[in-house]
C-alpha cells in the first residue's frame, strides 16, 4: 500500500468539518478540500483504504482512526457518488455520516 505524502492535516479545525446532517452540497465540498489521490499515492492506494474501511464499517461499524485516512476515505465517497449521478441515500449517507462524526472526534480537544 501507499502512504500519505502530506503530513495528516493539523491545521484542520473542528469548525471546519461539516456537521454530519449539513447538506449533501456542503459534504461534498468539503471533501474535495483533500484530494486523497495525491496526498495518498494514487487511485489504487486510495480505492483500497476507502473500500476496505466501508466493508469494515458496515460489518462492525469501526473506522479508522487517523485523521487523513478518514478525509481519504471520505474524498472517494464523494468521487463514487459523483460517478453515480446522485447523492447518498440510506446507509451510503450513514456511512459518510459516520466519517464527519470520526473526523470532528478526532479533532476535539481533549479534556
Amino acid at each position: 500500500m501507499g502512504r500519505c505524502e502530506h503530513p495528516c492535516m493539523s491545521d484542520l479545525s473542528i469548525d471546519e468539518i461539516p456537521e454530519p446532517d449539513a447538506d449533501y452540497e456542503v459534504i461534498a465540498e468539503f471533501a474535495l478540500t483533500y484530494n486523497a489521490y495525491e496526498q495518498m499515492g494514487g487511485f489504487a492506494y486510495v480505492a483500497q483504504l476507502a473500500n476496505e474501511a466501508s466493508h469494515t464499517w458496515r460489518a462492525t461499524g469501526s473506522l479508522p482512526k487517523h485523521l487523513d485516512a478518514l478525509r481519504a476515505c471520505l474524498f472517494f465517497e464523494q468521487r463514487r457518488h459523483r460517478h453515480f449521478g446522485d447523492p447518498p441515500e440510506g446507509e451510503a449517507l450513514d456511512y459518510v455520516q459516520a466519517l464527519l462524526s470520526a473526523m470532528r472526534d478526532t479533532l476535539k480537544p481533549e479534556r
